[in-house]
């Protein structure tokens, strides 16, 4: 019997260059792959956000605008360098759903259905500590860098497969399954995980309570009824019970973090 290389192992050097190129390291000391810069980034936000403008995506809410600047101002404060020197604006989004965003280049969106579930700062603070941890992870970046090694993977093994007579689209199709199972989502849920240990350090060091966070969890998870659900593992987000168990054993530990910085003056108040 004739056995053939696996054709990870086949395929050629470029790739495995691309994949191995640009790794850097995540504010947790995770290794990245990375292959676009902050400046690039930074215009991709900011021209994805003055589309929502122009499209008028983003509504007059003058006390819910007020309300998430003074919380997203709060965590900036002691977000690293260079996030807490950067001017941040915040828009609110004429949509029911519970839901936020930050941008690379400064730029948060809040919807209004978020407010029905975040009632008070310390959750509306668990929400943008978690979207603002993606900035500062750089998470946007690393998504946009393992798409393009992904699709270098399907590049470079559709036309190994046919050099060796394989149909090429068959090919293309099978591994740009594998590649994004086997990439892209269990990075997406790598970095959901992480903003959330992120974004709840970053929430008691600027003075809202860290408890706060298993229990917008628990709300979130509520809003999505008995309705059938993916499998975990093919998941973007942590399973909703392990999700909530984790930010309470991480709150437990930030306690004290949370104590020091009110003693400290760190003393948000945030009201809508």
């Amino acid at each position: 019997m004739k056995f053939r290389r696996p054709l990870a192992l086949a395929l050629p050097a470029l790739t495995l260059g691309v994949l191995l190129s640009g790794c850097v390291t995540s504010p947790t000391g995770r290794s990245q792959l990375m292959m676009v810069s902050d400046g690039e980034m930074s215009k991709m936000g900011l021209a994805t956000f003055d589309n929502m403008r122009k499209q008028g995506k983003f509504v007059e809410a003058p006390k819910e605008r007020a309300y998430a600047t003074c919380v997203s101002s709060a965590l900036v404060a002691v977000l690293p360098p260079p996030w807490n020197t950067q001017q941040w604006e915040v828009q609110i989004i004429d949509d029911d759903t519970p839901n936020a965003f930050a941008l690379p280049g400064g730029r948060i969106g809040v919807n209004r259905g978020m407010f029905k579930l975040a009632t008070d700062q310390d959750l509306l603070a668990v929400v943008l500590g978690h979207e603002l941890s993606h900035v500062v992870a750089r998470h946007g970046a690393e998504r946009v860098s393992d798409n393009m090694a992904a699709q270098a993977v399907v590049l470079a093994g559709s036309a190994y497969a046919a050099s060796r007579g394989t149909n090429a689209g068959y090919a293309a199709a099978a591994l740009g399954v594998g590649a994004e199972v086997g990439i892209l989502l269990p990075f997406s849920r790598t970095q959901e995980s992480e903003a959330d240990t992120l974004g709840q350090r970053y929430m008691a060091q600027a003075g809202f309570d860290p408890r706060a966070a298993a229990t917008l969890w628990q709300k979130m998870g509520a809003q999505g009824g008995s309705g059938s659900k993916p499998p975990a593992f093919l998941s973007t987000h942590p399973a909703s019970y392990n999700r909530q168990q984790s930010l309470t054993k991480q709150a437990e530990q930030l306690m004290p973090v949370y104590e020091q910085a009110r003693a400290s003056g760190h003393k948000p108040n945030c009201t809508l």
